[in-house]
């Protein structure tokens, strides 16, 4: 759970730790299919994928600097 007592650098990492767990839990075997959901083209790994790459296209500020 976060909580206001975090900051948004430490959110934005929980974040990108939840969606690299997500992405080793569906990451396709032997035969291409995820073991998860049993399809292909898993629509998990996909929004994990999304959400990494979102979470490193977000430009990152330092608190001390103006803009």
């Amino acid at each position: 759970m976060t909580g206001p007592h975090l900051s948004l650098a430490q959110i934005r990492n929980r974040i990108i730790l939840t969606a690299r767990a997500v992405l080793r839990q569906h990451r396709p075997g032997s035969d291409g299919r995820c073991p998860v959901c049993r399809t292909p083209d898993c629509p998990v790994a996909t929004a994990a994928r999304d959400v990494l790459r979102a979470a490193r296209d977000v430009p990152q500020r330092n608190a001390g600097t103006d803009g």
